[in-house]
């Protein structure tokens, strides 16, 4: 007896929240890597894995997709979630948990704004606003805005020496002896007192 054939079922549906982060990353993957000017939905789209229509149904289109993958805010809110006084070793540890379990860390962004022209001036711009100025709000004390810019330095060149330049100890040793290590550093110029 001949078996009844399968139902169809119907194709799945996406996470639309999973697509869009997945497409949010190949964006900033390819912003790391190439000028902003020479980067298509089409490339993005092969990279996220989706069509090029379901990025226009998500962001709009190209200029809006990257104004969102050029703003820090959301990763600014990850890093710099901890109280003050454990704040240092909290953002060595983000920068370095991003590095390892998403192979990117969204602050490095900003090591790549000379290759985007006018759009590197917003991603700037961005990164001063969200990131260090916000900083330099918490910090108490004398000159707060360059003791923020200094931890920042900091945190950008740990990701530069564990993403980049993929320092052989950095990676091999446990993230949190890192920031066990690395987080009184950042931490000197978020507390000290004038």
């Amino acid at each position: 007896m001949d078996q009844p054939a399968p139902i169809p079922r119907p194709p799945a549906r996406r996470d639309a929240e999973a697509t869009r982060a997945a497409i949010l990353k190949a964006a900033r993957h390819l912003l790391a890597r190439h000028a902003h000017a020479d980067i298509t939905l089409r490339a993005v789209a092969e990279r996220a894995g989706v069509s090029p229509p379901l990025i226009v149904k998500y962001f709009g289109n190209k200029d809006a997709l990257f104004a969102r993958v050029m703003s820090f805010e959301t990763d600014a809110d990850a890093l710099l979630d901890a109280p003050l006084p454990g704040l240092g070793r909290h953002m060595a540890r983000h920068v370095l948990a991003g590095q390892r379990e998403r192979g990117a860390d969204p602050l490095l962004r900003i090591a790549f704004a000379p290759l985007h022209g006018d759009h590197g001036d917003i991603l700037r711009a961005n990164f001063r606003d969200q990131v260090t100025e916000r900083l330099a709000a918490r910090l108490t004390g004398r000159d707060p805005d360059l003791r923020a810019e200094l931890a920042v330095a900091a945190l950008v060149g740990l990701g530069v020496m564990y993403g980049i330049a993929r320092g052989p100890h950095l990676r091999e040793t446990d993230v949190d002896a890192i920031a066990d290590r690395y987080g009184p550093l950042v931490q000197a110029q978020l507390t000290q007192e004038a």
